[in-house]
């Protein structure tokens, strides 16, 4: 299978995993959806759970390729802070469907996961430290520093892509901003 195949395959499944979930979804469901032969689907998958583990280290990079980019746009933490909320909430807009995976969906730990994470988060652990050694963040371990930066976005969002609250307005995502900086910021 060409890497157009396997494009195919990731593509189908962030349909038919945002519509039925991985559990709900059949293994041929998937190759049917992506027009696949069984045998071009098995040259790159064992079977849907390392679908769903490519999809989400695929969706997962998007996003904290994004996260990075935009933290390095400013060249203050009172600049970045509110940024990276408001990045965080549009990049959920702009993608949905890969946010709502990534919200519903955990793979279990695999290499190839666990080294993106831990390259993403030496990166932000590290800008973080600076910017508390230089008085401008609250000295805290990356753990806590992410929940009290963007839980209240990540929740919102997860609530708007669930269906249980409307898409987050402007004015929603100026309070969470100005209250993440408030709750990291010195």
């Amino acid at each position: 299978m060409t890497e157009i195949g396997r494009d195919r395959v990731l593509r189908a499944a962030l349909e038919l995993f945002g519509r039925d979930g991985v559990a709900g979804t059949t293994l041929s469901s998937l190759r049917a959806a992506s027009g696949v032969s069984v045998g071009s689907f098995y040259h790159h998958f064992a079977g849907k759970e390392q679908v769903a583990e490519a999809l989400f280290i695929e969706c997962l990079s998007m996003y904290q390729d994004a996260f990075l980019e935009e933290l390095r746009a400013h060249d203050s933490a009172r600049g970045a802070v509110p940024a990276v909320v408001e990045f965080h909430v549009r990049w959920c807009r702009k993608h949905p469907g890969r946010a709502r995976f990534m919200f519903t969906e955990r793979p279990s730990g695999s290499d190839g996961l666990a080294d993106r994470n831990r390259m993403f988060f030496r990166e932000v652990r590290n800008w973080w430290r600076v910017q508390a050694r230089q008085g401008a963040l609250i000295d805290a371990d990356v753990v806590t520093a992410f929940v009290l930066w963007l839980g209240p976005a990540q929740e919102l969002s997860r609530l708007w892509l669930n269906g249980q609250s409307p898409e987050p307005d402007d004015a929603q995502v100026a309070l969470l901003s100005e209250a993440a900086w408030r709750s990291v910021g010195r």
